[in-house]
């Protein structure tokens, strides 16, 4: 039978197994900038939202690291999901290309999608706000990790952009984490 003191400690152990995993996991992630993602503001016109879209700004990835522009185009496939292309330009004028496919998963408003660009792993596309006329989009997803500001005019004036960027921070995201492209 185990003393109190041997079972004291094994918790002790375990707890701080558990939170070096959970360290080891986050390391290199991205922090969170939102805390409370709202819930996406407006539907979405499935048929306005295709098309090419100019990034704006965004919370800097790894998968997009050392990237200085992006564009995102969604076209729509024979199946109903949508094609998606995103390259991202370097300062050396070479570019990186990622092929996926987004399948929408809330057919009530078309704001919430679901993007896979390899094997079966996908990750959350919400439209949190856009443009009445889709000149510009805010997306984001729910663990306030990702944030994209789009716009279909990659020469937005400073005021527009200190406009969308005050909308980000509306919907409740840290803007000081935000990476503006050079377009």
């Amino acid at each position: 039978m185990r003393t109190r003191h041997q079972v004291l400690a094994g918790v002790a152990i375990a707890a701080t197994g558990a939170a070096l995993f959970t360290t080891t996991r986050t390391i290199g992630r991205h922090p969170r900038g939102n805390a409370k993602v709202p819930e996406p503001a407006k539907p979405v016109d499935l048929q306005r939202y295709l098309g090419l879209w100019y990034e704006i700004a965004r919370y800097d990835q790894r998968f997009e690291r050392g990237c200085i522009s992006a564009t995102a185009e969604y076209t729509l496939r024979d199946d109903g999901r949508i094609s998606v292309v995103n390259i991202g330009r370097k300062r050396d004028g070479t570019s990186k290309t990622a092929h996926g496919v987004a399948k929408v998963v809330d057919t009530s408003t078309n704001a919430k999608l679901k993007v896979r660009f390899f094997g079966p792993f996908g990750g959350d596309y919400w439209v949190l706000d856009h443009a009445d006329d889709y000149g510009w989009s805010i997306v984001g997803e729910p663990s306030g990790r990702y944030l994209w500001i789009l716009a279909r005019d990659p020469n937005l004036d400073s005021a527009q952009v200190k406009e969308l960027t005050k909308r980000a921070a509306g919907l409740g995201y840290d803007t000081s984490m935000l990476f503006f492209d050079k377009h």
